[in-house]
């Protein structure tokens, strides 16, 4: 894999230990700035918002920019406004540098996945893709408990200090290894952006967006409420939350690595497997949730295969979506963004509705199961129509041989 792909992963792991350290820094947040705790918690909604919309939105807007230009353009915004969130003293510019960080974080991933799938042979865009999106998993295992733990010891401004401050070197190592718009390839017809939006409503893409939607939603429903399932069911003390938040994100960097090395070669397999174990842990969590032993092993393995099916459906898009090249990584972006929002909102309708913290396990599997039935009947569907096509086409040249090469009977003479 090319040097530069590991400088994007160091990128992507700042993005995303900021997208996920306001867990442990709320209470703290919401003191110091005079809100609500209620009110601090709209700064992951802002975020997510910003990421679902920015994707799409920085991507066609960015696709006249050689990638090095808009690489380190969002990059060096997102550093700036990490800045501005930790020495500010109002709320509302606190919210608007979420916003902003989003969107510059969704420009950043949406360039980056289709750069890296550019980097590499036609064939390898799922180890990409991995090491891409190890930044991601880093993130969850390393930056999100250090940032909570900055938070305790020198309140919630030091953990954006902090990102700010990862985010610098991966700006200086992009400027050193990315190449420079000249050495880049230029198309001789570039696609416009209605020909790429056409080719984005695929069925097969669109799809395998649905399927990547639901997987993440499960994933993050249950990793947004961890917290409170260890401690208030397995029966974990506090000091164990970040140990087990640090387990999920140790198993989303095994399942992503291993997923690497087999989503370009047997995707479909690792889909039907990996997506039915993915189901049967759920519920498996769900039901043994009461156990510490229990708990400890499922997080491992639930972080493990989210990570290996998700990052599999991420490649897959990129494959199915080699007629948009440059809106491609924008959607598979705003996708997985769609299931974040979606899985901790469902989760948090069924604790509301007084189903307990093992409820977010149940709506877990509830969105991996509507994955699989989508999954199954769009397979079914594909599988109806190559064959009716084959029959049509047997019809056709049966026709055509009989036309043309069959002997013609002679009329007998009365």
């Amino acid at each position: 894999m090319p040097f530069v792909l590991y400088v994007l992963a160091l990128a992507v792991f700042a993005q995303g230990t900021s997208e996920f350290m306001l867990s442990g820094l709320v209470p703290d947040l919401a003191a110091d700035l005079e809100v609500s705790v209620s009110a601090a918690g709209l700064l992951t909604s802002a975020f997510a918002v910003g990421m679902v919309v920015g994707a799409p939105l920085m991507a066609v807007l960015s696709r006249r920019w050689d990638r090095r230009r808009a690489l380190l353009g969002f990059l060096c915004a997102f550093l700036l406004v990490h800045v501005a969130g930790a020495v500010t003293t109002s709320f509302a510019v606190l919210v608007a540098t979420r916003v902003l960080g989003a969107l510059a974080n969704a420009g950043f991933l949406a360039v980056a996945l289709t750069a890296a799938a550019g980097m590499v042979p036609p064939d390898a865009k799922g180890r990409a893709t991995s090491v891409l999106l190890s930044g991601v998993t880093l993130a969850c295992v390393a930056g999100v408990p250090a940032g909570a733990l900055l938070g305790q010891m020198w309140g919630w401004r030091s953990a954006f200090w902090a990102v700010a401050l990862i985010a610098a070197p991966a700006v200086f190592a992009l400027v050193r290894s990315l190449p420079g718009a000249d050495a880049e390839p230029v198309d001789a017809e570039p696609l416009g952006v209605r020909r790429e939006l056409r080719a984005l409503r695929g069925p097969r893409l669109l799809v395998t967006l649905l399927l990547g939607a639901l997987v993440n939603g499960a994933t993050f429903c249950t990793f947004t409420y961890l917290a409170p399932l260890v401690t208030g069911v397995a029966g974990f003390g506090d000091g164990w939350v970040p140990g087990l938040l640090a387990l999920f994100g140790l198993g989303s960097f095994l399942g992503v690595t291993a997923a690497g090395r087999i989503a370009d070669t047997r995707p479909l397999r690792l889909l039907a497997v990996g997506g039915s174990a993915l189901l049967a842990g759920w519920l498996l969590f769900a039901l043994t949730a009461g156990s510490p032993a229990a708990a400890v092993v499922l997080v491992l393995l639930q972080g493990t295969l989210s990570f290996a099916v998700g990052s599999t459906l991420i490649s897959q898009a990129l494959y199915a979506a080699t007629e948009a090249p440059t809106l491609a990584g924008g959607f598979a972006t705003a996708a997985l963004n769609v299931g974040a929002a979606l899985g901790p909102w469902a989760g948090g309708v069924a604790l509301s509705a007084g189903f307990g913290y093992r409820a977010p396990l149940w709506v877990s599997a509830l969105l991996v199961a509507l994955a699989l039935a989508a999954g199954g009947t769009a397979q079914a569907v594909a599988v109806r129509g190559a064959i009716r096509r084959r029959g049509t086409d047997s019809a056709v040249t049966a026709g055509t041989t009989h036309a043309i090469g069959a002997p013609r009977t002679r009329p007998r003479r009365g």
